[in-house]
């Protein structure tokens, strides 16, 4: 066993009993389950069997139900939101909710797993809550961050972490217990292909030579095949419509889950949709500080709107800079706790000396490892952190009252500037359903006709095309959100959730769009509308700014730009 690992030596007691009375370790029987406010069920009628040891990859399309079986394997289906459930799911023959197993879940966002504000007593916490005698749990938590590969010890703010890094923190505080079942939500989604294959090594160092039962769900399926030897596979509509060995499935079903939207190994990768003309209109430039509705900002000549269809597409030279970036350094300090006193902690340099331009009618990819300062410079660009030193600073038809430096821009003037679709989703929910998020900055800034019952006219009901009601529904159908529209957003799964925030920044058609890992959690469906949605804002006349380890996303751009360290590599 490499140094890196987990020891799996110490399998409980009660694992080994399940495995010795040949018992499923876990079972679900004639198992459905409808969220509060759904009128259809996300999972339906799921008979399944876990055995101790199994290695099992979880597929299907984006929205099937795949986080929500995981969670109700964990029996934590009820907690942060009700429901109604049928039929039963059992651990070790009793309920999941009661059975009291040892089990390890890492949900979409590692976020979610935050308990405490440094990273060993983070990733302790599991190995406390079980009791774990104190001698052992530092080895623990020291092994597990050894086999994730994190870049920081134990002593580290568990808040000064990229995503990719939050992503590590929480698979080391799941293995570290040594559960029974690990029960893995996309764990390498948010990283670089280094990173991704350094976490797959280190779940399989956590499990190997254990009775540790493995279900990782993943829309990628290549490189986590030869690590499984089970494949089940949930429909849109939430039934298993394929359970079995990995190769004899995938040949047996292959054009079915083409079809699907599975990302099946060895199938091209998709083309961008196209999107119907008229869905994005010509970007709007604002000439001055908007002060009671969209149309305010407009001169007595109109608005001046951006070329469109030519503007953008590989090869072109698109328009002038929109925002500029120049010896763009940023530090990041941690977050002030009064928790007792503490000794200050140096700052974190995010980014250094970096130069970037965002320009109109062209697609800039980001790139770089998990760490790097994607996220961070998308943030910068948007204006919600301020440079620590150097300049983000906008054209002049951009400023706002004379201010051309977006960070001291008033909200209003910045969300008519600038689209952001952050890498947290749910940091783009503002409203109480998915209609009223996607609606949400068009109706601040004064855009819509309003009906009485608080929405915009759609086309049937005497609007016009380019009303935003109708484009919202349009934009909704086209990212598959239209049975969602009257769901609360964080009943969401993580692929919807950021189809939500993509099509909630880019509605009201900013000059400048950021969005930081928009494919994210998408199947070969969903992925194809939103890479065309990126491209139609480009052709729109946006400029448009993307931050990703998707290869065939940044494939798509016009400019790209490689940070590593908080560095641009030349």
């Amino acid at each position: 066993m490499s140094s890196g690992a987990v020891s799996t030596d110490a399998v409980s007691t009660d694992a080994a009993e399940t495995v010795m009375s040949g018992a499923a370790l876990a079972q679900c029987r004639q198992f459905c389950w409808t969220p509060d406010g759904s009128r259809e069920p996300t999972l339906r009628d799921i008979d399944l069997r876990i055995d101790a040891g199994e290695r099992v990859l979880l597929a299907g399309p984006s929205g099937s139900g795949k986080s929500t079986l995981l969670r109700a394997l964990a029996g934590v289906l009820h907690v942060g939101a009700g429901g109604e459930g049928s039929g039963e799911v059992l651990l070790r023959g009793r309920p999941a909710a009661e059975a009291g197993a040892s089990i390890g879940l890492l949900l979409q966002d590692p976020r979610d797993a935050r308990v405490a504000q440094s990273v060993g007593r983070d990733v302790a916490f599991g190995c406390e809550n079980l009791g774990m005698p104190r001698g052992r749990i530092g080895a623990a938590v020291d092994a597990a961050l050894r086999a994730v590969r994190f870049p920081y010890g134990p002593g580290h703010d568990s808040d000064a972490v990229s995503g990719g890094e939050a992503q590590r923190l929480a698979l080391a505080g799941v293995v570290a217990p040594r559960p029974d079942l690990l029960l893995l939500d996309e764990p390498t989604s948010m990283l670089d292909e280094i990173s991704a294959k350094a976490v797959r090594e280190s779940v399989v160092e956590a499990i190997e030579g254990s009775q540790i039962a493995l279900v990782v769900v993943e829309h990628r399926l290549r490189d986590w095949l030869p690590l499984v030897d089970r494949m089940i596979v949930l429909d849109a509509h939430g039934r298993v419509v394929a359970d079995g060995p990995v190769e004899q499935t995938l040949q047996d079903h292959r054009e079915p889950l083409v079809r699907a939207g599975v990302w099946v190994p060895g199938v091209p990768d998709p083309e961008p949709l196209a999107i119907p003309a008229g869905l994005l209109p010509p970007v709007r430039r604002p000439r001055a500080t908007l002060s009671g509705d969209m149309q305010s900002s407009h001169t007595e000549s109109g608005p001046r709107v951006f070329p469109a269809g030519g503007a953008g597409g590989p090869g072109s030279s698109g328009g002038g800079p929109l925002l500029r970036a120049r010896q763009l350094r940023l530090e990041a300090r941690p977050a002030l706790r009064f928790t007792g006193v503490r000794r200050p902690r140096p700052s974190a340099v995010a980014l250094d000396g970096v130069d970037a331009a965002v320009r109109a009618g062209r697609l800039l990819a980001v790139r770089g490892g998990s760490g790097a300062g994607k996220s961070s410079l998308v943030a910068a660009l948007c204006g919600l952190v301020p440079p620590t030193s150097g300049a983000v600073q906008a054209e002049t038809e951009l400023a706002a009252d004379g201010e051309r430096r977006p960070h001291r821009w008033r909200s209003r003037d910045l969300a008519a500037r600038i689209g952001w679709v952050p890498q947290d989703a749910a940091a783009n929910v503002v409203g109480a359903t998915v209609r009223e998020c996607l609606l949400a900055t068009v109706h601040a800034l004064g855009g819509g006709a309003e009906r009485a019952d608080g929405r915009t006219q759609s086309v049937a009901e005497g609007g016009t095309a380019a009303d935003p009601e109708s484009r919202a529904e349009a934009l909704a159908h086209l990212l598959g959100l239209t049975h969602l529209l009257h769901r609360h957003p964080h009943q969401l799964s993580g692929g919807e959730a950021r189809r939500l925030a993509v099509a909630s920044g880019l509605l009201h058609s900013p000059p400048v769009l950021c969005l930081d890992e928009p494919t994210v959690g998408q199947d070969r469906h969903t992925w194809a509308a939103v890479a065309g949605l990126v491209l139609a804002a480009r052709e729109a006349g946006a400029g448009v700014v993307v931050s990703t380890h998707d290869d065939a996303l940044a494939a798509l751009a016009d400019d790209h730009l490689l940070l590593r360290d908080g560095r641009v590599l030349r």
